[in-house]
């Protein structure tokens, strides 16, 4: 099978290539292509690859490309990992709505709409590329913010386009971990947006064990979410929220604290890996030994503002595996083998949440075949919950409607519309500020 991989110069594509060099089943991923816009970063990923298959027998061909187009034809799976604008273009989404008081983060709020504006134009440019060079081929959309992205391709590809992301499988795992049973074997009740979800119910053997969990102070405070949104509060929702939505329910907290930060995270992670870039071009570099290092670093300090402010320490070193590419692997395995499993994916709504409509992507647990991701029938949100999800996807509409016209006027409607965005006047004043550090941003008139 190809693997086409956009974004190939990304710093997670070893991830990626470390799953595909594990799996050794008939049908496993051959060749794989990686496609980026810029040369150097695409030769020093090789680079990590070549090293990291340097011991494995018949391990995936790896080419490299510039060209689009040569990279999709003949794909059968197409992974998305882009990124419009580079870090440069995250750290400046952070510092403009810094500046007016509001989150910048890169999938929450004025930096995630900042971000799907300049990002969907770009993804449906992909996906009917994809139709017309390569239309019997799965994406799999890894780009941010993933639900948005998701559905505005899935406008062109219909369900052979599904978003994936790692949180709720961490969530997952953290809870069936703390509870001592064995994450593979428990059925996880996780419904809501991208990044914006909750767990309501972990059954192991048709048992929910998490009423357990959320009656045991001790139990509950002693892993990740129970540190970041504390004892108290998790008992109150009856659920365990997706560590986004740290952002919703201390939000004052968060923006103090990333504006009291010596850096935002994209101005870290835009400094960090231009030192691993420029590391891994020099001679006689050992680009695995180098990616490894920066890797490790970049986990540790994820959300660290958010941890700081709730008094949560360090994360645990079982948080810093990561895990999308493992959920990508399942989901590819599923489809080219058949081999049925259940994954928690962003894909289209279908009648699964009533108080959305069929084409809404959410995230939810999924059945996963050769035809593809079909979503599990879950129990309505409650009411606050339902209110977060209705009013996020409002604005999700929002910004695609802006993508589609090129209209400024509906780009603030989606700024004034996100419950993290207190005022229409911010809001315009953060499209102005978006458009002056984004050229991606001029079609907005």
């Amino acid at each position: 099978m190809k693997l086409t991989i956009l974004g190939g110069g990304g710093f997670r594509v070893p991830l990626v290539y470390g799953a595909l060099l594990g799996d050794r089943g008939e049908g496993r991923v051959t060749e794989v292509v990686l496609h980026d816009l810029d040369a150097g970063r695409l030769t020093a990923v090789t680079r990590v690859l070549a090293e990291q298959a340097a011991a494995v027998p018949d391990a995936p061909v790896v080419t490299a490309t510039t060209d689009l187009d040569e990279a999709l034809r003949g794909a059968d799976f197409v992974f998305s990992a882009i990124r419009v604008g580079g870090l440069e273009g995250r750290a400046n989404d952070e510092r403009v709505a810094l500046a007016e008081g509001v989150l910048g983060q890169e999938t929450v709020g004025a930096g995630g709409i900042a971000y799907g504006l300049r990002t969907v134009p770009v993804a449906v440019d992909i996906a009917r590329r994809v139709a017309r060079l390569a239309p019997d081929a799965w994406v799999i959309n890894f780009t941010n913010p993933a639900g948005l992205v998701t559905e505005a391709m899935s406008r062109h590809l219909g369900d052979r386009v599904i978003g994936i992301c790692d949180s709720p499988v961490g969530l997952g795992r953290r809870i069936a971990r703390v509870l001592g049973a064995n994450p593979r074997e428990a059925w996880i009740d996780y419904v809501g947006l991208n990044h914006l979800g909750w767990v309501r119910g972990l059954r192991v053997a048709g048992r929910d064990e998490l009423p357990r969990l959320l009656a045991d102070p001790e139990l509950l405070g002693s892993f990740e979410e129970g540190k970041l949104f504390g004892v108290d509060w998790l008992q109150s929702l009856g659920a365990i929220p997706n560590e986004y939505l740290h952002y919703y329910y201390f939000n004052r907290e968060a923006v103090r604290a990333y504006q009291q930060a010596e850096k935002t995270r994209g101005a870290f992670l835009h400094d960090q890996q231009a030192r691993f870039y420029d590391e891994v071009g020099a001679p006689g570099a050992k680009a695995l030994d180098v990616w490894d290092r920066t890797r490790a670093e970049r986990e540790a300090t994820y959300m660290s503002e958010n941890r700081e402010t709730a008094g949560a320490g360090e994360r645990d070193a079982d948080d810093l595996s990561g895990g999308y590419e493992k959920v990508a692997l399942a989901l590819m395995r599923a489809i080219a083998r058949d081999e049925r499993t259940t994954l928690i994916l962003n894909v289209r709504n279908r009648s699964t949440l009533s108080v959305l409509d069929n084409d809404a992507v959410i995230e939810v647990p999924c059945l996963v075949d050769a035809n593809g991701a079909h979503p599990v029938t879950v129990a309505p949100l409650p009411d606050h919950a339902t209110g977060l999800v209705c009013a996020v996807k409002a604005v999700e509409r929002e910004v695609l409607a802006a993508a589609e016209s090129g209209s400024r006027e509906t780009a603030v409607k989606a700024f004034a519309l996100h419950p993290l965005v207190d005022s229409v006047n911010v809001a315009r004043r953060l499209v102005e500020g978006y458009r002056e550090v984004h050229p991606g941003l001029a079609y907005l008139r």
